[in-house]
């Protein structure tokens, strides 16, 4: 086994690899889209989407259903379905008074195409992207608002001014029979995340008692999948649907398409509920002492089906005459590795990386501790390629030693060739004889580059997963390293690289077909190249070339063996 088919062997098993996921990506099975209707299923199978009034949990046997009936509205108040808009340093948010939902959220720090107007809105209210964030309260025992509800509010506008680092922003339900419930949204400067409370002021004649709940509710978004734009969009390749977090089955992620066939429905104290997509997520996050009833739903509707992941409280009794508070998290914004954890254990994990998990986190750390050294992810990459080569160096060294004798041998296995003929056994026997006698290992050329496949594929879950690369530039014409580079230059060094690869590679052994597919395997990758993001392309080609450079000195050095020391100096 020499080199060459070991390269073989390694580009056959990216093929394959890259084959494969494409596969999953264009025939397994899909969630409806934006243009579909709620699945039909046959007896015994998924079960069929459920009503969308089950969208409001019920609180015991039978839920007693909340009053939409609002008072008259107090000085100042003013109780209309206008959206309140609330604006901080990096969300742009809007909160609708039915029922005091999340229904829109744009993510002011990120555009959606590089130097352009418009920011990533995650949470929206339109049909054919929604997705919003609920909550609301159930009670057997008295009226309870939920998230269809009509709350008051004071304004409908909010901004977190200069200096200001904590904006509160109120609405109010109350019921003719006493009870008042303030759900309170509490921004803070520099976060994604929004503190809910929800204060029952029970001044009613009897106890209260009911549970709070919040969910998170969308339909997939429709991923362009065509042509070539479609083939480069990153999203198409990454996870799209729910995932929560227990400490005992730390993550766990739902697709859509499981969600009738593997319901989620579990106690977890100390866990949180997520709805996924490409870089971006939204979470609520309950207190870490409260045990959750977690659970997903379909949800039919006139179009596609929507899907619901929900959290719901433990119960609360509040006296009459008394108050309590109800409070989590809601966390709308990007899949930030460094500072996710910090939130709740595990949340971090959103970036998903797969299988590649173990191997893609270290490098994303690496990435990030390049990055405050030289402020630029492309310069981090390179760094990145200089540790690995580092690390692996006298492995290295190994191959291309073994590499060039093999090369420094090759007029003698010639003669063995015209020597034995056609005779492969006793060919191959005296190859075995001979690379004996001059010490020649010939897997040595094996392991160095078995290395480096986990490390590649690592590597690209990491630029297809880290927000923190998304639209990152590098310098002159690669303005986004996750998208392939548009001029090309970097797979055609890669290819040039790989040619003059060749040059110094040994063909020893290898037969017609072998030796002529080496010969393509150049124009391959550079095609292959083409459609990848080019920070990959980029790590492969500075590691190709730095590869190059190891392997043409050794190789002078082995050929100049035994030469006088003035020829050898030539």
């Amino acid at each position: 086994m020499n080199n060459p088919r070991t390269f073989l062997l390694v580009a056959l098993f990216a093929l394959v690899y890259l084959i494969w996921s494409q596969w999953q990506i264009d025939y397994a099975p899909q969630p409806a889209t934006a243009a579909s209707t709620a699945p039909q299923v046959a007896a015994g199978q998924t079960p069929a989407p459920i009503p969308s009034s089950a969208e409001i949990p019920q609180a015991g046997p039978v839920a007693t259903t909340a009053t939409t009936q609002v008072p008259p509205a107090a000085a100042g108040e003013a109780p209309t379905t206008d959206p309140v808009i609330v604006q901080t340093d990096l969300l742009r948010v809007e909160i609708d008074p039915r029922g005091g939902s999340v229904i829109s959220a744009e993510l002011l720090a990120y555009p959606e195409q590089p130097k352009q107007p418009e920011r990533v809105r995650l949470l929206s209210p339109e049909p054919d992207s929604y997705f919003v964030a609920q909550s609301g309260l159930v009670s057997n025992t008295g009226p309870a608002p939920n998230h269809q509800s009509l709350f008051e509010t004071a304004s409908h506008s909010y901004q977190l001014a200069d200096g200001q680092n904590r904006l509160e922003v109120p609405l109010t339900w109350r019921d003719a029979s006493g009870i008042t419930v303030t759900k309170t949204f509490v921004f803070e400067r520099a976060s994604y995340v929004i503190e809910q409370t929800q204060k029952i002021d029970n001044q009613s004649a009897a106890a209260w008692s009911g549970n709070a709940y919040r969910q998170l509710q969308r339909v997939p978004l429709v991923i362009d999948t065509s042509g070539i734009k479609g083939y480069t969009n990153t999203a198409r390749y990454s996870f799209m649907g729910a995932a929560w977090y227990s400490p005992e089955e730390k993550f766990q992620k739902l697709a859509f398409d499981k969600f009738g066939k593997e319901p989620l429905k579990k106690e977890v104290t100390g866990g949180w509920i997520a709805l996924l997509q490409h870089y971006f997520f939204a979470a609520w996050i309950p207190p870490a002492t409260e045990t959750e009833q977690f659970s997903s739903e379909t949800v039919a509707t006139s179009g596609p089906p929507r899907y619901l992941v929900r959290g719901m409280s433990p119960p609360i009794s509040i006296a009459a005459g008394t108050s309590g508070t109800l409070s989590a998290r809601l966390y709308v914004g990007p899949k930030l590795q460094s500072t996710l954890d910090d939130l709740a254990p595990g949340l971090a994990k959103t970036a998903d990386y797969g299988i590649f998990t173990v191997i893609s986190e270290p490098l994303h750390w690496l990435l990030s501790q390049f990055h405050k050294l030289t402020g630029n992810w492309g310069f981090a990459i390179i760094l990145l390629v200089l540790l690995i080569k580092a690390v692996f160096f006298k492995l290295s060294e190994a191959q291309y030693r073994s590499m060039a004798k093999m090369r420094k041998m090759q007029p003698r296995v010639a003669a063995l060739k015209e020597r034995y003929g056609d005779d492969r056994q006793k060919l191959n026997q005296a190859m075995l004889e001979l690379y004996q006698k001059e010490k020649i290992n010939p897997l040595g050329g094996c392991l160095p580059m078995l290395v480096q496949i986990p490390v590649f594929l690592g590597l690209y879950w990491v630029l297809l997963e880290s927000v923190e690369l998304r639209q990152a530039p590098f310098i002159l014409w690669i303005h986004n390293l996750t998208a392939p580079d548009p001029y090309y230059v970097l797979p055609i060094l890669n290819a040039a690289t790989m040619l003059a690869t060749q040059f110094l590679t040994p063909m020893t052994g290898m037969d017609p077909l072998q030796a002529k597919m080496m010969k393509f395997m150049p124009l391959i990758f550079s095609v292959l190249f083409a459609f990848f993001p080019a920070g990959l392309v980029l790590y492969w080609t500075v590691n190709g070339a730095l590869g190059l450079l190891q392997q043409w000195i050794i190789t002078r050095r082995i050929e100049g063996a035994g030469k006088p020391l003035a020829a050898a100096a030539k």
